[in-house]
């Protein structure tokens, strides 16, 4: 309900009646809609920082790495009930109570910068400094996946959202960097990097 009234304008009677209990037992879970809407958006945010952590630590180039942080990110942002990411766009999450939220979406977009920038030196060869507003583009790419499953849902584009939406925005973090090379091998070494992940041994490609 917030992704489509807007935050203000549901109240916890309507998150109760949508979920099917009584207003007071929702009270038992969470003393607030504020604390509903914590939730939530931890839900968007910390698969995505865990599999950064596992990706961050697997010994395989920077370019694999990347495209595979980008299609899990991707199908959580696709698969998912409700489109959780438009969540970001509400004014409330400017106060302090979702400080907390706003620092561990920065840390994600950090890792996404830190695989950008070695990406880079493996695509280019070159270990020199790189603009930020570059290496901030695989982040922001991953992101607009938000946006566009709006639009299906509004009916604006075609559907399903999530059909094959996580390969082509990883493809296309790889290609806004330089890549130029067919994207097959990447593709399959993304795949077995994230099903190692997964499992939680340590990968190597």
């Amino acid at each position: 309900m917030f992704t489509t009234k807007g935050f203000a304008a549901t109240s916890t009677r309507q998150i109760a009646e949508m979920v099917g209990i009584r207003q007071a037992s929702l009270y038992h879970h969470f003393p607030n809609k504020e604390e509903i809407l914590v939730a939530l958006l931890e839900e968007t945010v910390s698969p995505a920082l865990a599999a950064a952590g596992r990706l961050a630590d697997a010994a395989a180039p920077a370019t694999v790495r990347l495209h595979a942080l980008a299609t899990y990110d991707v199908t959580q942002l696709t698969t998912t009930k409700w489109n959780l990411g438009a969540l970001y766009l509400l004014p409330e999450l400017l106060t302090d109570r979702f400080e907390p939220f706003r620092a561990q979406r920065t840390l994600l977009r950090r890792h996404y910068r830190q695989l950008a920038d070695r990406a880079l030196t493996e695509i280019t060869d070159d270990s020199g400094d790189t603009s930020p507003a570059l290496t901030d583009l695989p982040f922001r790419i991953v992101e607009s996946a938000i946006a566009t499953r709006a639009d299906i849902e509004r009916g604006l584009l075609p559907g399903p959202e999530n059909e094959g939406a996580a390969g082509l925005l990883a493809d296309t973090c790889l290609r806004a960097l330089g890549w130029t090379k067919p994207m097959d091998e990447i593709r399959a070494k993304s795949r077995a990097l994230l099903a190692e992940a997964a499992g939680g041994t340590p990968v190597r490609l």
